[in-house]
């Protein structure tokens, strides 16, 4: 079983009330999940990554972090106070370029001993734009194609270099990069830092069966989760790939107590703080695209249907229709009498895995098992501290199972996953 950490805050996830609740930004909470990450054997360590505030009706939103440092300066630092940890960091191919990335990655590879992943994401928001000189050019029906050549100029400068010895100059020619020239940082010590997706698409599942080493995804039951599982996997082949070089691991939470009951009562507390009036209402502005603030959270949702082209919300990604999801929610809160707050909590972002400590690492194991996942991308409810009772009630538990490492048997962030060393080409073309 492989398992990560995702350092929580540019989501619905965590619970800003709990007295528990440090800084999203202090380098001191980045280091004691990393940390904490690292004590309990972890593959590697998430950070997420927006390149805009998001904006709600013309208001940073509730939910977003305002002072978030750049993600791989934060992992450089990281590098520094963590010996095995993976230090994965998410960076956009849209807004971003071949040479200058490859440079930072590979220098991220090279001070961590090997340690670095990129988790590759894309953009066809031209509200994110605005903040670049392209300004949102990109049609969303091309952002896998810029990003599949971005990753592979990227591969080829990381190959520019022979394993041992001095570089050979590059030149890639394609619809979207003309560079040539030398690359300036040696050959990373993985070859490749590993790569990480994250899509539900037909677009990103295709992308990842090509290209990925590790997909990201949000399929947190086990039907959904063998379904997604087996399609993936079954793509590989094509690609001359083998099931085990793509690490399948979707983002889950979890909530632990000493009964099963225990738990599902904190799970309970913890989705009301989650979902507060205020935010029940923004969710469902989210869908709606209109302002719903005359609304009673306690009260029934609006018989309007959501406006389509409404800019009401900014910066965020749109995973569903919102017809569909407006009607779902209704057809939900008319069957079960709640209301629009109680619908919300009961129909999204409910945690993965609630009950004891052995509870809960049987349901982890038995996922894995039965081919739904090859691990796990653990997104904790509090920052900083919010890892501290997994990796200390349930990690043993794991281990007993002989399902989980008891030490870290390589110093590489491929060794831990399992992944072969790219073979070195000393030059592109």
């Amino acid at each position: 079983m492989h398992l990560a950490a995702h350092f929580p805050g540019v989501n619905s996830t965590t619970v800003w009330a709990d007295p528990r609740s440090g800084s999203q930004i202090d380098f001191s909470s980045f280091e004691h999940l990393a940390r904490t990450a690292e004590r309990g054997l972890f593959d590697f360590f998430f950070l997420a990554e927006g390149l805009r505030l998001r904006e709600h009706n013309g208001r940073i939103h509730d939910l977003d972090v305002v002072g978030r440092p750049e993600s791989i300066t934060v992992l450089n630092a990281l590098a520094a106070v963590t010996d095995r940890l993976g230090l994965a960091g998410t960076v956009n191919t849209t807004f971003n370029e071949p040479y200058e990335l490859a440079r930072r990655l590979a220098s991220l590879d090279h001070l961590s001993a090997g340690r670095a992943a990129w988790n590759v994401v894309t953009s066809s928001d031209a509200f994110t734009g605005e903040n670049f000189r392209r300004g949102g050019y990109l049609d969303r029906a091309d952002r896998y194609t810029r990003a599949a050549e971005f990753l592979a100029t990227a591969r080829e400068l990381w190959d520019s270099w022979a394993p041992e010895g001095p570089p050979r100059p590059f030149a890639h020619s394609g619809p979207q990069f003309g560079i040539e020239g030398e690359f300036t940082v040696p050959r990373p010590p993985q070859g490749h830092p590993v790569v990480i997706q994250a899509g539900d698409s037909a677009e990103g599942r295709e992308f990842a069966a090509s290209a990925a080493d590790v997909i990201f995804t949000r399929h947190s039951t086990p039907e959904a989760g063998r379904e997604f599982y087996a399609d993936v996997k079954g793509r590989l082949a094509r690609y001359g790939r083998d099931p085990g070089d793509l690490k399948i691991m979707p983002g889950v939470t979890y909530v632990l107590g000493d009964t099963d009951a225990e738990a599902r009562e904190r799970a309970a507390e913890i989705r009301h703080q989650q979902v507060s009036p205020q935010n029940a209402i923004l969710a469902a502005e989210q869908i709606w695209g209109r302002d719903l603030s005359a609304y009673d959270p306690d009260g029934p949702f609006p018989d309007i249907d959501p406006d389509l082209d409404s800019t009401l919300v900014q910066g965020r990604v749109r995973v569903a229709d919102p017809l569909v999801v407006a009607e779902k929610w209704r057809a939900l809160s008319e069957a079960k009498g709640l209301s629009i707050r109680q619908t919300i909590v009961e129909s999204s972002g409910r945690q993965s895995f609630v009950g004891s400590p052995a509870t809960v690492a049987a349901a982890l194991d038995e996922f894995v098992a039965t081919d739904a996942a090859d691990g796990f991308i653990l997104v904790p409810h509090l920052t900083p501290g919010g890892l501290d009772d997994f990796v200390d009630q349930v990690v043993p538990l794991l281990q007993e199972r002989g399902v989980f490492r008891t030490e870290y048997s390589g110093t590489t962030l491929r060794a831990h996953l399992g992944l072969t060393v790219p073979a070195g080409k000393g030059g592109a073309s």
